[in-house]
């Protein structure tokens, strides 16, 4: 009797990725790993195959394939043993590809008031930081990006953030405090919308933004801020509040980005069709790209299998 195959559902974001079989504690009669798309992301996700192949089957390790996702989805990784009392014991690595983060020169107009130069193509999908700076004019910075900052810092009045590839089940408000009562000051913004003044000579003393919604639980805001006079501070969570020591410095600089989280994949449910005949393990191990650097995080589970 052929011996019951193993299967993880792996989550994956929009992106390209490879899928690459690592291992096999059988190297003889190692177990074939098939790829599949879950059905119901099958319009937003593609298997790039080998010309030489058909089916998105990896035969033994060093094998590997491409996964072009348009929009966040799952695919399911099955480990079949080659024959009736083969092995299942396999290592799967998801890895990120990625052409590196998109480079956005600030430019000034004729007025002196800076503008970034927005490419309007590659990276249009991601965050993005707004902050209007006294005497300069709106900043635009990409995420992971400093608006004035430890190296030039100047009051910022205002902020704006944009997130065009933001998931649907994810939402973000922020909202700023200003040096003087003002009508703005504390009023909760939705993305795109502007918090702040121009203009005025009133400094954001004050920065609160918030993940919400179903998909909130996947991500993390990272947020570092220079408060006039004090240490830059770095905040991370799902709701963050920034201000200086007294509540009253001006902002001369800050920088955002968002990260998702590892999330715990779960091996589907499957019947037992025999007793328990010997051990079998599925690895599956998902890497990120972030700031040209890859950074890996890895699951792990042991299942047993019957002959």
């Amino acid at each position: 009797m052929e011996r019951t195959k193993k299967s993880k559902v792996v989550d994956v974001a929009k992106g390209l990725f490879l899928v690459r079989y690592a291992t096999a504690d059988d190297d003889t009669r190692p177990p074939k790993i098939n790829v599949v798309v879950n059905p119901k992301h099958g319009k937003n996700i593609e298997l790039v195959l080998s010309p030489e192949h058909r089916n998105a089957t990896l035969w033994q390790p060093g094998s590997c394939l491409v996964v072009r996702a348009m929009r966040p989805g799952q695919l399911f990784v099955e480990v079949i043993p080659i024959d009736s009392d083969g092995s299942t014991a396999a290592t799967v690595k998801i890895e990120t590809l990625s052409q590196g983060e998109v480079v956005v020169p600030v430019r000034r107009n004729v007025t002196g008031r800076a503008v970034a130069d927005v490419d309007s193509g590659e990276d249009s999908n991601q965050l993005s930081l707004l902050g209007h700076v006294a005497g300069i004019g709106d900043v635009v910075a990409r995420a992971d990006e400093w608006i004035a900052g430890p190296a030039s810092p100047a009051r910022i009045e205002g902020v704006s953030i944009e997130w065009p590839g933001k998931p649907d089940d994810l939402d973000m408000h922020y909202s700023v405090m200003l040096a003087r009562p003002h009508t703005t000051s504390g009023r909760t913004v939705e993305l795109g919308g502007y918090a702040g003044t121009r203009g005025r000579a009133l400094p954001v003393v004050g920065l609160s933004l918030e993940l919400s919604g179903p998909g909130a639980s996947d991500f993390q805001l990272v947020a570092e801020a220079a408060f006039l006079g004090a240490p830059v501070s770095q905040v991370i969570g799902r709701r963050l509040n920034l201000a200086g020591p007294t509540g009253r410095e001006p902002l001369v600089g800050l920088r955002l980005r968002v990260d998702e989280l590892n999330v715990p994949l779960q091996p589907l449910s499957e019947p037992v069709t025999a007793k328990a005949r010997s051990p079998g393990r599925v690895r599956v191990f998902r890497s990120r790209a972030a700031q040209s650097q890859l950074r890996s995080y890895a699951d792990s589970v042991d299942e047993r299998a019957g002959g």
